[in-house]
């Protein structure tokens, strides 16, 4: 038997106006994934356990078959593990997103205009945090250059304590309320403060404004942790399972369950990735294991732009693209497999964050079809059938044991 789970990040969503109060996965055509409902077992399940946020970091796991209330030490560090860092015990990393500040106000007054400073390119983005580490390292500070937007700061010798707010939850927000605090709140501020004023005039947001883009013009730190601790995905299943994700935060946690992270070239995260990549990455990995996290972050990342049109698009092309390359494929092999597609989390519309509402989803069995008296999927739907899953855990030991 062979196992994938086709995740789209942050995929559910809450009913929108603009749609005649339907979700996007009510509007979206999407017939692959329609084929396997009307087959499969469809529900809603609990992925984000109470009292956690709900996070892609605590999500993934969660959806991965892991308990976060016993394994979750932060989000930076699972990307800290992506991105190669070997982080001490007393070592405490902190996710550093590149974004894009308003200009004219004090800094604490500032607006956060884009988390993800016009989706920077990795280049220009490499090029910023090297200098910003040369100019703001310590002897306990330092800089790591991630994916796009996405980076990282390691303070040695602490530990954790300190408020941060995700920069995603904050979009077009006064700054004001969301600044560190607490036990290095005044020592991080004080970083971000310096950020904006090494970047706001650095060439290459001068050329990224001239451009018309969103520059790159300030840090914005959160997302403490300090170094997990993860059973090995083999050791925990029995089965040897992969990642494929263009997100740090995935390849981490893989890299600390010990499975095969594969990269796929042209996989940046938005809705102009590689789907087709990702794709047949996953069966080609499927010859080595027998389990497969295939992570798409186009409709999370939509999510949190309020882009309503293109993370329609997004459900569309992981249904055209990668769906169905995966079942006709799958079909060709002539093995049995079971295909797990979910979100992790909401990401809704209209809020541009995520929340913690139980998400839709269906298990598919090649080797025993079922008759779903539903035959499209989506939030409305799932809830309709009435079954009910109040944690991933529960979730995933039905998806690989069938029980």
């Amino acid at each position: 038997m062979k196992y994938v789970v086709i995740l789209g990040d942050g995929m559910a969503d809450y009913p929108v106006d603009a749609l005649g109060g339907k979700t996007p996965l009510m509007v979206a055509k999407k017939p692959n994934i329609d084929a396997l409902c009307k087959k499969g077992e469809m529900g809603l399940v609990k992925t984000v356990p109470e009292g956690l946020k709900p996070g892609s970091d605590v999500a993934n796991l969660a959806v991965m078959g892991y308990n976060p209330k016993k394994c979750y030490t932060g989000r930076s560090p699972l990307e800290a593990l992506s991105i190669g860092i070997d982080l001490k015990d007393d070592d405490i990393a902190i996710r550093c997103n590149l974004v894009t500040l308003s200009e004219d106000e004090p800094y604490e007054q500032k607006t956060m205009v884009d988390y993800s400073a016009g989706e920077v390119s990795t280049k220009e983005a490499k090029e910023l945090i090297e200098y910003l580490d040369s100019k703001l390292s310590t002897d306990v500070l330092h800089f790591f250059a991630g994916v796009s937007y996405r980076h990282c700061l390691v303070k040695n010798h602490a530990k954790v304590g300190t408020t941060y707010t995700p920069p995603h939850d904050i979009s077009g927000r006064k700054i004001t309320e969301y600044l560190p605090k607490d036990l290095y709140g005044e020592e991080m501020l004080a970083l971000m403060k310096k950020s904006y004023e090494l970047l706001k005039d650095h060439p290459i947001n001068k050329a990224r404004k001239a451009a018309g883009k969103n520059p790159a013009n300030s840090i914005w730190l959160w997302g403490e942790g300090t170094k997990p601790q993860l059973e090995a995905f083999e050791d925990k299943f029995g089965i040897k399972g992969s990642v494929i994700s263009a997100v740090d935060l995935l390849k981490g946690i893989g890299i600390g369950a010990k499975m095969e992270v594969i990269e796929v070239e042209g996989a940046c995260g938005t809705y102009k990735t590689n789907f087709l990549g990702k794709a047949k990455a996953a069966i080609d990995s499927l010859k080595r294991n027998d389990y497969v996290y295939i992570h798409m972050e186009a409709p999370d990342e939509c999510g949190h732009q309020g882009d309503v049109e293109h993370k329609i698009l997004s459900i569309e092309l992981i249904d055209s693209i990668v769906v169905k390359y995966i079942i006709d494929e799958l079909n060709k092999s002539g093995e049995d497999y079971s295909i797990l597609v979910m979100p992790d989390h909401p990401t809704p519309i209209k809020l541009k964050t995520h929340v913690s509402d139980p998400v839709p989803y269906i298990i598919y069995r090649s080797n025993k079809e079922l008759e779903n008296v539903f035959d499209t999927y989506n939030e409305e739907t799932a809830k309709k059938t009435g079954i009910y899953y109040a944690s991933s855990e529960e979730l995933i030991k039905k998806f690989i044991k069938g029980v």
